[in-house]
């Protein structure tokens, strides 16, 4: 066999797995019932703020929520803003620490490497599979957000942070870019919860630990005595997507956020492959 047919073969034999890891993850009950919870943080907030009698105070309550009645557009943003600091870590958590810790539990991890996949094919396509998640996952809050926004409160131009005003195409755009954001921001997370799912084959506990780090994480955030190790935590920018509201959007911090899930994502992939290389599957 040529080097190209085996490029290919290894190629199709990558994507196939990838595809029966999406399969199975989409498939899962408990995957449906963690997208139906994000789903329903914006439907929450916009029947809240629906059925409210008092006029809501800005500065009160999440960024952007009393901008709501006035525009249902900031009912994604205002969802994705309470969803970042808790629902999407616990939901990419559990999705993370499965990965490996699942299927050794499941007893399935030594049938997948009899095959042909090889170890750090697989790991791929687990993070693969995780970071999929990520990006459904919160496309569901921003689209679920814009619908009931649509549906509940006027749509119109909406006036950004920097003073100017951009129509719902416009906007469209922006939100795009939160979500984008948003995903990269969960990636760095998902290569934590899949290093600590080969450490052990109890898949709640590595989802335990995966989640319980992202909220350390964003407590030393806070602390100001700890500022000299921010820029380093992988939750520190996590908020940081309201630049993606000014004109021009400044990419900066959009920018400086890739750049640090992409070293957690080398870090913890790195660390995950060392320990799955050397991991005793077979007995």
């Amino acid at each position: 066999m040529s080097q190209s047919e085996t490029r290919e073969t290894a190629s199709s034999l990558g994507l196939a797995l990838l595809g029966s890891e999406l399969r199975v993850l989409f498939r899962r009950r408990r995957t449906w019932a963690m997208l139906a919870a994000l789903a329903a943080v914006p439907v929450l907030i916009a029947v809240a703020v629906r059925l409210s009698d008092s006029p809501d105070t800005p500065g009160d309550g999440p960024a952007f929520l009393s901008n709501i009645t006035q525009n249902g557009l900031f009912v994604g943003l205002t969802a994705l803003i309470v969803s970042v600091p808790l629902f999407l870590p616990l939901t990419v958590g559990v999705v993370a620490g499965d990965t490996i810790a699942g299927e050794a539990n499941l007893g399935t991890l030594r049938y997948l490497l009899v095959a042909p996949s090889g170890r750090v094919r697989l790991l791929l396509v687990k993070f693969a599979g995780a970071a999929v998640f990520c990006v459904v996952a919160t496309l569901v809050v921003v689209l679920v957000g814009a619908t009931i926004g649509a549906v509940l409160f006027p749509i119109g131009p909406v006036t950004l942070i920097s003073g100017d005003t951009v129509g719902v195409g416009g906007y469209a755009l922006r939100a795009a870019l939160f979500a984008a954001y948003v995903s990269i921001s969960m990636l760095g997370l998902s290569a934590i919860g899949m290093f600590i799912s080969t450490l052990t084959t109890v898949p709640v506990g590595a989802m335990a630990a995966t989640i319980v780090l992202s909220a350390v994480s964003q407590i030393l955030d806070v602390l100001p005595q700890l500022s000299a190790i921010h820029p380093w935590l992988f939750s520190h920018h996590w908020l940081g997507f309201a630049d993606l509201l000014r004109t021009p959007i400044d990419f900066t911090v959009f920018g400086e956020n890739a750049l640090l899930q992409l070293g957690y994502i080398a870090v913890f992939g790195a660390l995950a492959y060392g320990r799955f290389a050397t991991k005793d599957i077979l007995t």
